[in-house]
């Protein structure tokens, strides 16, 4: 079994609608198509990746060497956790990333997500994002989490108030010749333990615990 070798593939996430996994290779292809479709309207432009730019399958195949990056990279100071986000029967509807470096140290994580277009507004994300906190704060112990978002990505901003992130500055960026803010956002252990959040559920943590350093 591949999660014998990589026992991260046997990390789950429940929530009450989602499962959070690792994607076998027909369930990333899924996901990569997904993506290519789209993630948000044509004329949004709500994160730094450039999601509008080029053809579907140019969109598909960067998902799709992101997350062998992902794998192929994987290290104690420096990792990447790449979660299939799958609603009932199994149904692909995005992905979230949990990041960290030097965690063992630093006790810190940062996320990033996207949802199918069509699956916007539901509630998704911030399930997803309370799922992967879960795991982050409950189980690997950390101390934060950060985020950003640029100042008029909505939806995002929305997700970190409802689950306790506080201002913490701003970043600036280059996109071609464009300089874009974005505010930094951090939710402590301490507001984590209080927020009103939905519940989530981990299993087969202890066979990776290792490969989070903890």
């Amino acid at each position: 079994m591949l999660d014998d070798i990589w026992p991260t593939f046997a990390l789950r996430v429940t929530t009450a609608r989602l499962s959070l996994r690792l994607p076998n290779d027909a369930e990333l292809g899924q996901l990569a198509r997904l993506a290519g479709s789209g993630i948000h309207g044509p004329d949004e432009q709500p994160f730094l990746t450039p999601w509008t730019d080029g053809s579907p399958l140019d969109r598909a195949q960067g998902v799709l060497q992101a997350h062998w990056d992902q794998l192929a990279n994987w290290q104690v100071q420096s990792w990447s956790l790449g979660l299939g986000v799958f609603a009932e029967a199994d149904e692909p509807i995005g992905l979230i990333m949990l990041h960290a470096r030097d965690f063992p140290v630093v006790r810190e994580v940062a996320t990033t997500s996207w949802l199918g277009v069509s699956y916007h507004g539901r509630g998704f994300g911030t399930e997803a994002r309370a799922g992967a906190l879960t795991l982050a704060f409950d189980h690997l112990h950390a101390e934060a989490a950060l985020s950003e978002a640029f100042q008029d990505n909505h939806a995002s901003q929305a997700v970190s108030r409802k689950l306790g992130y506080e201002p913490d500055g701003i970043s600036r960026d280059a996109r071609g010749n464009e300089a874009l803010v974005s505010d930094r956002l951090r939710l402590t252990a301490d507001n984590w333990r209080t927020a009103t959040r939905p519940s989530a559920e981990v299993t087969g943590l202890e066979a990776c615990r290792h490969m989070f350093g903890v």
